[in-house]
Parts: structure tokens; C-alpha cells; sequence
């Protein structure tokens, strides 16, 4: 039996990784591809650039974790929500073993007003062919969200 019921809590036999959910939004702007991104504000990857995200609550819907987290680093309020990928490589995060599921979505130009907060030092539209230093895997995760979405912001 690999499970346990003690005090009230199910203790597993194996580790349990952590996950999160980070959000690539897009919009157009000027003719411009822009993505937004966060400035960490503490470790890991303090001061480095990053998607919006962050650990989903024990009980919250994967999609609902994603509008939180968009919300709560960014004040933006997400439209459309699209599941990209699930990104999980061991040592992707140095503080323990991080799944994170990756969603897209496009804002409108006119709503591209932005305030950092919660764990976010800023954020910022970036053009996406001049992004700055980002923090863990984001660089592939970027790469493959702007080859899915790139069709869809030329149109």
C-alpha cells in the first residue's frame, strides 16, 4: 500500500512534484509582436524576466490558477485562455521538481495597461524580437509559444 491516512493528511511513499502555470500573452502593437513579461522579484532568477505565473492552489482549476496569476503580477484580465504545452524537465526550477502548464492568449492593443504586483518587481510588453534575459526554461517555452501563435497575430 503506498498510501498512508494520518491525521488527517494522505502521506505517499514517493515525492510529490509542484505545479504551476505561466501565461504567454500576446498582442499587436504598432505592427509589432509584443509579449508580456514579469521581472522577478526574489529568488530564484531575482531580477530576471519571466512569463506570468506561479503555483496553482490545492483545490483551483489549472485554467483559473492561469487568470489568477496573469491577474495578480499584472492586473490583466485574460480573455480567451489556450493550453500550449506542459513543460516538466527535471531542474527546470532549483527549488524543487516544478511541472508547469503554459497557456496563451491575445489582448486586445487597447488593453495592454499593465502594474506589477504580488511577487512581480514590473512588467512590461516586450517586442519579441528584442527580449531581455528570462529566467528558467522560458526561452524554449517563448520560442514554441510564439511558432503556435504567430499565425494567429499576423492575420
Amino acid at each position: 500500500m503506498d498510501t498512508l491516512y494520518n491525521n488527517g493528511m494522505y502521506e505517499y511513499e514517493y515525492p510529490h512534484p509542484a505545479v504551476t502555470v505561466d501565461v504567454a500573452a500576446f498582442t499587436r502593437h504598432e505592427r509589432k509582436t509584443k509579449l508580456l513579461l514579469i521581472q522577478r522579484a526574489y529568488y530564484p532568477e531575482q531580477g530576471k524576466w519571466a512569463l506570468p505565473g506561479g503555483f496553482i492552489d490545492i483545490d483551483e482549476d489549472l485554467e483559473d490558477a492561469a487568470r489568477r496569476e496573469l491577474q495578480e503580477e499584472t492586473g490583466l484580465t485574460a480573455g480567451e485562455l489556450e493550453q500550449l504545452q506542459t513543460f516538466g524537465k527535471p531542474g527546470r526550477d532549483p527549488r524543487e521538481r516544478v511541472i508547469t502548464i503554459v497557456f496563451t492568449t491575445i489582448v486586445d492593443a487597447s488593453q495592454m495597461q499593465v502594474h506589477a504586483a504580488d511577487d512581480a518587481a514590473r512588467a512590461e510588453w516586450f517586442d519579441i524580437d528584442a527580449l531581455p534575459e528570462l529566467a528558467f526554461d522560458h526561452p524554449l517555452i517563448i520560442r514554441l509559444a510564439c511558432e503556435k501563435m504567430s499565425s494567429k497575430l499576423n492575420k
